[in-house]
This record gives C-alpha cells, structure tokens and sequence, in this order.
C-alpha cells in the first residue's frame, strides 16, 4: 500500500469548523461491509443497530488545554507553546512545540503572565519545532496545573480558520472524559449525548472504557511512499482488568463489539493476543494499521470521516476495505457531510 492511494480531492467548505448545534444530531453514513451498501442517519440512529448485550467501547480519555501564549524575554516577541507531555512531575518539565520555532532557542526564557508567576526555560531542542521547557513556579504542583489550565486554551486543530470559543471548551470533550492527558479529542466520542448514553443503556447495550492519550502524532503527515516505513509516534494507553473483562466476554460470546473511535481501536490491537483476548496494559503504542489488516476484537466501529492520506483515514480502510471507504468518501463528498474534527460520523457493521 502506498500514501497516494489514500488521496481524495476535499472541499474546503467540508472542513467543519463548528459542531452540530446537539451532540446526536451530526450525520451518521453507515457502511455494511456484507451487503457493500451506504446508508444516510442521525447519529442519534446508532442506537437502531445494535442489540442487548452488544458492547461500545470508548476511549475515556480527557483532552487538557495544551495550547499557551508566552512572550520571549528582552524582545517580548509573542511564542505559542504546546503541550506535549509532562516528562518530570517533580522538575516540572515538559516536551512542547514552539512557534515560531525560529526565535527560540536553548536557555530562552519564555514569560507567561505580566507579573512573571510562570516562567518557563528551553533547556533541549527535541525535532525542528520541539523544545524540552522547564517551568519555573512559586506554588505547589497543584497550583501549577491550575495555573496552566488557566493560561491554556482548548487545543483546536490548526486547521481552524476562527478564534476558540467558550463552547469549545465543553464541545471538543467527550462526555465521559475522565483521565487527561490528550492534547486532541477522541472525536468519534464526541457525538455521544447524555440522552442518546441513557438510550442505549435503557436497551441492555454494554460498555466498557479504554484510555488512549491522544498526542499529536496521530495527526502528522506521512511523508514516505511506502506505507510500512512511515512510524507512529508513541501515546500512552491503559487498558485496566475489568474492561479486558467485559471486552473478552463479548467476544467469547459472539456479540456486537464496537470500537468507538480509532483511538480505541488502536489501544485494543496493541493488547490483543493471538488467541484474540485482550490482556490488561498499561504502557506506550506507536502501532500503525492501514490495509491489509487482521482486526482482533472489534467487529464494528464509529469513526469520523478523515483528512486524505491520514493515519486515521488508513486504518479505517483496513476495516471497511480500502475501495468500499473511497466509494464511501465519493459519497459523502456528494452528500455534503462534514469531515475532521467537528464533522460527521461513520458506523462500519
């Protein structure tokens, strides 16, 4: 398989740059690999396809407000820092990226608020536009993460044209966000409304929860040809005993199990086993799934619909088969659904 086999010509106006008014009200596309037919729902539909017993398993994890506006010291040149992941609790240093990464070099101090409470110090160059920070602060370490959680913004994708917005800070979180650690939204999650979770509850529906720290090389471009020498970025995934518990039940018993997300569908076929259980996990993944693919759990899955040659547009081609999802996308084009983070959804049964 080949990155320019994964292309499509995407309309700019498809890009969504603003969630359905409601949760379940995006559209839903769902694709029947059996039949090799498209259907046209409301994601409040979901519900209509699956039956007691069957499993949805979500990917819990909470995005934090990565995004940060600091000034470089002597010429107070404006530098946006995103956080990456904490390296050192304790030292209080972390990976982020800088821009413009130019200006920034290591033993520049980056000031965060007018009366200098929070300092940060570059102290290593990690790629081209990473830095290792460390953060100077006069407070306890729970003081510090309010102090950037105050600072901080909702990590948008950069391909938002507009300002964030109040709302985004509840609308690009899942509603059973619980552990943080992404720097992005598990965005198949996103659809999911309290009243649509207590639907398919009322209808003996399952779940169970995962964790999969969305970092953002789950979004970088694939800058190679060839498909097998393109390597994923490590993100931190967990996987406690009792969700492998009610995960292994469902598949010894034949039922629905639908992974919601590709986050989630990564997380369980990096602790799958080869007799198809999954095991507890607690550790880092950079596994990479495009076509042809073997899945060993889910038989089912939500995603949303994808940037051409993404990783994530990749694995849902070795789910749905690669020509089936173009046929799909051509589809969805025509019918004007929303694509990325905001956008529109996709059931695969």
């Amino acid at each position: 398989m080949k990155t320019s086999h994964f292309d499509f010509d995407l309309p700019e106006e498809l890009l969504a740059e603003h969630p359905s008014v409601h949760r379940d009200d995006a559209k839903l596309m769902v694709l029947n690999r059996k039949t090799q037919t498209i259907e046209h729902k409301l994601f409040k539909d979901v519900v209509d396809y699956f039956d007691e017993k069957d499993l949805f398993i979500f990917n819990n994890t909470k995005v934090f407000p990565a995004r940060l506006y600091g000034n470089k010291e002597k010429t107070g040149a404006k530098i946006e820092v995103f956080l990456l992941r904490e390296l050192d609790k304790e030292t209080r240093v972390w990976d982020v990226l800088v821009d413009p990464a130019r200006k920034i070099r290591i033993g520049n101090k980056l000031f965060f608020t007018e009366d200098e409470g929070l300092v940060a110090e570059v102290i290593d160059n990690t790629t081209s536009r990473g830095r290792t920070l460390r953060f100077l602060y006069d407070g306890s370490y729970e003081e510090f993460r309010t102090k950037l959680k105050e600072l901080g913004e909702t990590p948008l994708p950069k391909y938002f044209k507009r300002e964030v917005e109040p709302e985004d800070a509840e609308r690009y979180q899942t509603i059973y966000a619980k552990h943080e650690g992404a720097v992005a939204a598990p965005t198949a999650g996103l659809h999911f409304s309290r009243h649509l979770m207590k639907k398919l509850e009322i209808k003996g529906i399952d779940f169970a929860e995962i964790t999969l720290h969305v970092g953002l090389g789950t979004f970088n471009p694939i800058e190679v040809e060839d498909l097998s020498k393109h390597k994923m970025e490590s993100e931190e995934a967990i996987i406690d005993q009792k969700n492998a518990d009610i995960i292994n039940k469902a598949v010894a018993e034949g039922r629905r199990v639908c992974a919601v997300g590709t986050t989630t569908m990564r997380t369980i076929e990096t602790s799958v086993s080869s007799n198809r259980k999954i095991g507890p996990y607690h550790g880092w993944t950079n596994k990479f799934i495009f076509p042809p693919h073997d899945f060993g759990v889910a038989n089912c899955m939500i995603t949303n619909f994808h940037m051409p040659k993404s990783t994530l547009m990749m694995m849902v081609a070795a789910f749905a088969g690669k020509d089936f999802l173009m046929e799909a996308y051509a589809e969805a084009i025509k019918h004007k659904y929303k694509f990325y983070s905001y956008g529109d959804a996709m059931l695969i049964i």
